[in-house]
């Protein structure tokens, strides 16, 4: 008997294996599995639904509020409580924070997008005299001079009016805009033709060095209109409160504070969206995000400026803090000194910066003081056993201890 002939599938019709719709559909058939729909989308991996507020974020910004919480609360004590805190003490802490919020926009480009900036100090700098150039506004007839109109600088170089790139900066609401506008700017100018030309890595960072200190020259000329290499000073009063009250430092610790704890959640909300991921793999593979057709060169821009714009705030909250402003921050040393903080705090982590910079600049203020001598070695030291011992930084060391104890755990679960 002659086997029977089993009839061929008309053409365009799907085959057994193949569900109804899916050719001609230009999509790969699925199979259907058990318990699954075979339309239902894969889910995410666990990295890819990576959560805003993690358990890490939502530990650092704990301890933040609590930190920021109980300082205001001991420096607004009656004099000779026990747990207050000295005006002096208070400002130190809110310039603390605002080298944190500077480490922070440094780690936003270097840990998540590979680019290594030189001098953000630049933008760091440029903030903190458009604050500035508000304070010497309010001092008014304050001055040494009486000179309601110029501060004294210009009254005592013989300026005869006031700079047009001045006018305005009397006002708090232009000036709070322009200690966003006049950094990002910046960024947009410098980055723009940089990131176009496909400038990156240690060009980049030789070329951003380059230009704050170029900055740094330029603001040292008397005829800028910035002070010289004195800067600016002598500030009397912010919004008409004394800069010595205790209320007004009080007020400028907890606004660096706040400015840090909505700049990490912002930089979170970035990180673990689909931009975030874009970021990584330009960091990991930017010629491959290229070919893809991501626009590099824009995700880099983007990214340069806001994160300059975190870096003027920064330097706009530093300045009333300290009472003075002068080319030292535009020093290449400094940008460098920034960039080391991120480094052993940990980059990648935007938690780690913050602390990284919290650990440095504490360490700085003991050793200037109690050892001037002895501060940049052991800045370096400290550099170079993080860099050997801890390559993912301090914030890495609970990740370190608890894959050794997981490690140990399992050896002795085989043993037994």
């Amino acid at each position: 008997m002659a086997p029977e002939r089993i009839a061929a599938p008309e053409r365009g019709s799907p085959t057994p294996a193949e569900p109804a719709g899916a050719r001609g559909s230009g999509q790969r058939a699925v199979p259907a599995v058990r318990g699954r729909s075979p339309a239902a989308p894969p889910a995410l991996p666990e990295a890819m639904s990576e959560r805003v507020l993690n358990r890490p974020a939502a530990v650092f910004l704990g301890c933040l509020a609590a930190t920021a919480l109980g300082v205001a609360v001991c420096s607004l004590l009656p004099a000779g409580a026990p747990l207050r805190l000295d005006g002096y003490v208070v400002s130190l802490l809110g310039k603390y924070l605002c080298f944190a919020l500077l480490a922070l926009s440094i780690d936003l480009i270097w840990g998540y997008l590979g680019i290594l900036s030189l001098g953000h100090g630049a933008f760091f700098g440029l903030g903190a005299y458009v604050s500035g150039m508000h304070l010497m506004r309010e001092i008014g007839g304050r001055g040494v001079y009486g000179n309601p109109e110029l501060p004294d600088f210009m009254v005592f170089l013989n300026w005869e009016r006031l700079p047009w790139y001045w006018r305005g900066s009397d006002n708090m609401l232009f000036t709070c805009l322009l200690v966003a506008l006049v950094p990002g700017l910046a960024a947009f100018a410098f980055g723009r033709p940089a990131f176009r030309s496909r400038v990156s890595g240690v060009y980049f960072s030789i070329i951003t060095q380059a230009v704050t200190f170029a900055l740094m020259l330029a603001f040292f000329r008397n005829e800028m209109g910035f002070g010289g290499n004195n800067g600016l000073t002598d500030f009397k009063s912010l919004l008409g409160v004394s800069l010595q009250s205790d209320y007004m430092i009080t007020g400028l610790f907890c606004a660096s504070a706040l400015a840090l704890g909505l700049a990490f959640i912002l930089c979170r909300v970035i990180v673990a969206s689909r931009l975030g991921r874009v970021f990584v793999a330009v960091r990991d593979a930017e010629s491959r995000a290229r070919f893809i057709g991501y626009r590099v060169e824009n995700v880099k821009l983007a990214a340069f400026v806001f994160s300059a714009v975190l870096a003027g705030l920064a330097g706009a909250l530093y300045v009333p803090q300290v009472g003075i402003v002068n080319p030292g921050v535009f020093a290449p040393l400094f940008s460098v000194e920034m960039v080391v903080c991120v480094a052993l705090g940990g980059r990648g982590r935007l938690y780690g910066a913050v602390l990284g910079a919290l650990v440095v600049n504490i360490a700085k203020t003991f050793f200037t003081t109690a050892l001037p001598d002895v501060w940049l070695f052991f800045l370096g030291a400290l550099f170079v056993v993080v860099t050997l011992l801890l390559p993912d930084g301090l914030a890495g060391i609970p990740d370190r201890l608890g894959g050794r104890l997981r490690a140990l755990r399992a050896k002795s679960g085989v043993e037994i």
